[in-house]
C-alpha cells in the first residue's frame, strides 16, 4: 500500500518530487547549491570538487545549472566545478526592465567571478554559454585559461541551414515554448536523442517554460539582434580552444564546425556522432571524458580523469 501510494502521489503531484530529485542527483555529482549577490542579482549556482583552476560551466539560453551536474560527476573528482544559473535565467533574479543580451551577461559573468574571487578559470558553455565565455576572453584572456563549446555554440553561421534557422526565418521563435505541444516540438529540436529525465523534473520545465514564454520571448529578441555575432569575432580567441558539435545538431547545423575552423585554425574540434544540441545531457560521461582529455593536455595539475 506504501509503494502504491508513492507511485500514484508521484504521478498526480509530480511537484513534489522535484526538490528531492535534483538534491540526490547533485550529490551523486559532488555539488551543492550556492547563492551570491553579483550584478545586482542573486545567483544561484551549484559548486562541488576540488583541484587545479576551477572549470566553470555556462548554460545555453532558457536552459539552467542542473543541466550539467551529470557532465560534471567525472570531473568533481579532480576539479572544482561550478556551473552557475545566469542571471535572468533558472533560479537566478531576472529583473523587468534589464537587458539581458550578450553584452550585459557577459559584464554580469565577471562581476559574478570577482564575487567568487576566481581570478582565472576554464570556462565551457553550451550554445548562448559557449558565446557568453568566449566574449568574456576575448576581454579578458588573463583570466580564461581555456575555452570550451560543448555543443555549438550560437553565432557561427553555416554553410546549410537548420531546422531552427528554417523557423526563424519563417518568423518563429521555436526555442520559447507557449504551450504543451510547442515544448515537446522543442524538445524534439534540441536532442537527437531525449534523455531521461524523471517525470517530476521534466513536469517543472514544461510548465516554467509556459509560465515565462512572454518574457522569454523578451530575452529571444534580445539574443538573435546580432545573429552572428560570434562569427565576426571568434578569431581572436586566444586561450586554448575546444569545440564538441553534435553531429545531428538541428538548432545549429554542424557545418557551421568548418566556419568555426576556418576562422580559429587553432582549435581542437570534435564532431559528436548521433548527438544533438545538449550533448552534455545526452552522453554526459562521453563528452566530459572528451573534455577532461583536452585539460589533461593543457598540463594543468591535478587534471586526471577517472
Amino acid at each position: 500500500m506504501l509503494l502504491l501510494c508513492a507511485i500514484t502521489t508521484y504521478h498526480a503531484f509530480p511537484l513534489l518530487y522535484q526538490e528531492p530529485l535534483l538534491w540526490l542527483n547533485r550529490s551523486l555529482s559532488g555539488l551543492e547549491e550556492k547563492t551570491v549577490e553579483a550584478a545586482g542579482h542573486r545567483i544561484h549556482y551549484l559548486e562541488g570538487g576540488a583541484g587545479g583552476t576551477p572549470v566553470v560551466l555556462l548554460h545555453g539560453i532558457f536552459a539552467e545549472k542542473d543541466h550539467w551536474v551529470d557532465f560534471a560527476r567525472p570531473l568533481t573528482g579532480s576539479h572544482r566545478v561550478i556551473a552557475p544559473d545566469l542571471p535572468g535565467f533558472g533560479e537566478s533574479s531576472r529583473i523587468d526592465g534589464q537587458a539581458y543580451d550578450y553584452a550585459a551577461q557577459t559584464e554580469r559573468l565577471g562581476a559574478w567571478l570577482d564575487a567568487l574571487n576566481l581570478p582565472r578559470v576554464h570556462l565551457a558553455g553550451n550554445s548562448m554559454g559557449g558565446t557568453i565565455a568566449a566574449l568574456y576572453a576575448l576581454r579578458h584572456p588573463d583570466r580564461v585559461a581555456s575555452v570550451a563549446f560543448i555543443g555549438a555554440p550560437h553565432g557561427i553561421r553555416s554553410a546549410q541551414p537548420s531546422a531552427m534557422d528554417r523557423l526563424i526565418d519563417a518568423g518563429q521563435a521555436p526555442l520559447v515554448a507557449h504551450d504543451a505541444a510547442a515544448f515537446d516540438a522543442m524538445m524534439d529540436l534540441v536532442f537527437a536523442q531525449r534523455p531521461y529525465l524523471p517525470g517530476p523534473i521534466l513536469a517543472t520545465a514544461r510548465t516554467d517554460a509556459m509560465r515565462n514564454a512572454p518574457s522569454n520571448l523578451r530575452l529571444w529578441r534580445a539574443q538573435l539582434k546580432d545573429r552572428y555575432l560570434l562569427q565576426t569575432q571568434v578569431g581572436g580567441l586566444r586561450p586554448p580552444t575546444l569545440a564538441l558539435w553534435g553531429q545531428q545538431d538541428r538548432v545549429f547545423d554542424a557545418s557551421g564546425a568548418d566556419e568555426l575552423r576556418s576562422r580559429l585554425p587553432q582549435a581542437r574540434i570534435e564532431m559528436l556522432p548521433g548527438l544533438g544540441h545538449l550533448p552534455m545531457m545526452e552522453a554526459p560521461k562521453e563528452v566530459a571524458g572528451r573534455y577532461a582529455l583536452f585539460l589533461n593536455d593543457l598540463d594543468v595539475p591535478h587534471q586526471k580523469f577517472k
